[in-house]
């Protein structure tokens, strides 16, 4: 019985192990040169189905003018084309004028949302810098003074105070007077 749940288990994890099996890499060299062949056949069937729509729109809406008359038919058609030209011109002015107030709203909502956001103000670092370090750092070239303050301390020199000699006395008398003082103390 053991043996069989045993051996149920090592097919779980063979099963397990096939499907997490990495790829070779001739075959996903392979399967990608595949991938752009047919990326490049897709962007040249739609080159040629922008341009074949291109050539439609020019046949409907632009004909050929009709050239041969005389100069005053010819001048005629070169007021109807003028005229045209300004037309459009008009329109893409106005296209134009539309999307720069269009931006001009976006970037006002941009900063409205940054507004409303506010500004995270990012954490301070703790920075080891001297003094001098600062300075420089705040006022660049411009910083010459030295602000080690230790070279700056005042220094002070301690005056040692000469006791005369003769008030000491000699220290063998000095224990001599107080193993006295502790006899009396001891006898009363």
């Amino acid at each position: 019985m053991k043996a069989a749940s045993r051996h149920q288990g090592v097919k779980i994890k063979h099963s397990q192990m096939s499907e997490g099996k990495k790829m070779t890499s001739s075959r996903r060299h392979q399967l990608k040169s595949l991938m752009l062949q047919i990326a490049t056949k897709w962007l040249e069937e739609e080159k040629k189905s922008i341009a074949a729509a291109k050539e439609a729109y020019l046949a409907e809406n632009c004909p050929l003018p009709d050239l041969s008359g005389d100069t005053a038919a010819l001048t005629e058609i070169c007021k109807q084309l003028h005229a045209a030209i300004d037309k459009i011109d008009e329109a893409r002015y106005d296209a134009e004028a539309k999307v720069q107030k269009a931006d001009k709203e976006i970037e006002d909502l941009k900063l409205k949302v940054v507004d409303l956001a506010g500004v995270k103000k990012p954490a301070l670092k703790k920075v080891r810098m001297s003094a001098d370090a600062m300075l420089k750092a705040l006022l660049g070239s411009k910083h010459t003074v030295n602000m080690d303050l230790r070279a700056n301390l005042k220094q002070v020199k301690k005056e040692t105070k000469e006791e005369p000699t003769e008030a000491i006395g000699d220290w063998r008398k000095n224990i001599e007077d107080k193993a006295d003082r502790k006899k009396m103390f001891e006898s009363s």
